[in-house]
């Protein structure tokens, strides 16, 4: 009777494999990628292009104010459609622990005028003193 000594110590492999781990990172960066787009929390509104717009960073900030109006009137708080009626007091609630905040209007360069200044009135009658009024920056040869 013999007795068969197995070496197995010498199979063990100690490399680290990182195929899988950057297997899953292309899968979150591909994920991440496609879903950005779509956290947008804004309305669609195509504002108005001019030469040198006036840079406002406190905008995109998240704890800002923005009241869009759009191409059919419809006016925004945020991401709520709201009647023109209610801006005045919505605006007004939001603004109980932070007075002296400037509320930023994204209008549609095809709303009507009058929905744009009506929106405006009804921030201004809130209590509000510094309305910012959001636009794009003309590329190119337009």
């Amino acid at each position: 009777m013999a007795i068969s000594v197995r070496d197995e110590g010498k199979k063990v492999n100690s490399d680290i494999n990182v195929t899988p781990m950057v297997d899953v990172m292309l899968v979150l960066l591909i994920i991440f990628m496609v879903i950005t787009p779509m956290l947008q929390n804004k309305v669609a509104v195509d504002m108005a292009k001019v030469e040198n717009p006036a840079p406002m960073p406190d905008a995109d900030k998240e704890d800002a104010i923005v009241v869009a109006i759009t191409r059919d009137g419809g006016v925004y708080l945020g991401q709520d459609r709201i009647v023109l009626a209610d801006l005045g007091t919505k605006v007004r609630e939001k603004l109980a622990d932070t007075p002296g905040k400037t509320i930023f209007v994204r209008a549609d360069a095809r709303a009507q005028f009058r929905a744009v200044e009506d929106a405006i009135d009804a921030v201004r009658t809130a209590g509000v003193d510094s309305v910012g009024l959001l636009t794009q920056k003309r590329e190119g040869g337009q």
